[in-house]
């Protein structure tokens, strides 16, 4: 395991670049992002440890980030002052792009792996907008009228995107269709259920909100998603379904609610949760039994508790070995560790 501290600012965010296998970044915040500045940490592994390419200081709180898919040394941030900026390795302290449409904090953004010219950001003004780095003004908003945790386009297609709230519902987005009144809404349901009884549906008018605070596609089944939030449970949903409402597993075992979640870029069943309870788990959804058995209920595969504040982000190594991954948290700590090191 390889540890590097962010000095007087607390993590927020951590991704893997998607060209190099050497190179990480963190978003963080001093003071727990509740007041006071942000830094973008550019970090590279090498044999003598993790050791800062570079880093930029803004003006507000980072809370999250996202890597150029168009250009290797170029990586987005999401601000607390309601600004978006795109920083360049090559280029010295300022951002070499600034985009200011939303009201409140932008707490996601996300770059389109298909159509690598769009990026998307969600922010607690309720709205989630389309860019694109070649344009001054968004291209598209779409209204959610509720602070919005998370927001991302699917891997698999260049027009969908999803997004989770603090109404407890999951939204999809399909760019194709008309806007009309719908403003491209395809599909819309709440995370509801017992954490404590997996894949158990409740009706509407039992059900209970919760806040939805992150959520991740499967990198290897298209209409496969899971989500984490306030209730402590992860799910995972088929939105092919003919009741996509229905959580085909839930996962428990976080005592607080789950910050991150990433679904494992090698293995469909596998997935990564970050949770305010200090610690990362590894789970299995149970989806990866032999032909013509029926899915387990899923189940945690292992924990890393090495953080002594909230776990914020985490992030898979696209490269090397299966099992390389990242943490971040509010003690100031970054680890870089592998999984399955900690399964039991």
């Amino acid at each position: 395991m390889l540890q590097f501290r962010t000095q007087g600012f607390n993590g927020s965010a951590v991704k893997y670049s998607p060209f190099f296998d050497n190179r990480l970044a963190v978003a963080s915040a001093a003071n727990f992002g509740l007041v006071g500045n942000g830094r973008l940490w550019i970090l590279e592994l090498t044999p003598e440890g993790i050791v800062p390419m570079k880093w930029f200081a803004t003006q507000d709180a980072l809370y999250d980030l996202a890597w150029s898919e168009i250009h290797e040394n170029q990586v987005l941030t999401a601000s607390g002052d309601g600004s978006i900026k795109l920083f360049d390795c090559g280029v010295n302290e300022f951002p070499i792009q600034q985009w200011k449409e939303h009201g409140r904090e932008v707490f996601s953004v996300n770059w389109n792996m298909i159509a690598k010219d769009k990026f998307c950001s969600s922010s607690w003004d309720g709205t989630v907008r389309i860019w694109s780095p070649h344009r001054e003004q968004s291209l598209l908003t779409l209204p959610i009228h509720s602070c919005t945790y998370s927001a991302t386009f699917t891997p698999h297609s260049p027009d969908l995107l999803s997004a989770v709230s603090s109404d407890g519902q999951i939204r999809l987005f399909d760019l194709r269709t008309p806007a009309s009144a719908s403003n491209h809404l395809v599909m819309q349901f709440r995370n509801h259920g017992s954490p404590g009884l997996p894949g158990q549906y409740m009706p509407p008018a039992a059900a209970y909100p919760n806040e939805v605070l992150t959520h991740d596609w499967n990198k290897y089944r298209p209409s496969i998603l899971a989500t984490g939030g306030v209730d402590t449970a992860i799910r995972t949903f088929d939105i092919r379904s003919p009741n996509p409402g229905l959580a085909i597993t839930t996962l428990t075992g976080h005592s607080y609610a789950v910050k991150k979640l990433s679904w494992s870029p090698h293995l469909s069943s596998v997935l990564l949760s970050a949770s305010y309870d200090m610690t990362c788990r590894v789970w299995s959804d149970g989806s990866d039994q032999p032909a013509g058995q029926l899915p387990s209920a899923g189940s945690q595969l292992g924990m890393m508790n090495k953080h002594t504040e909230f776990a914020t982000g985490i992030d898979w190594c696209l490269f090397g070995n299966e099992g390389w991954c990242a943490s971040v948290g509010w003690d100031e700590n970054l680890f870089v560790w592998d999984v399955r090191g900690v399964m039991t």
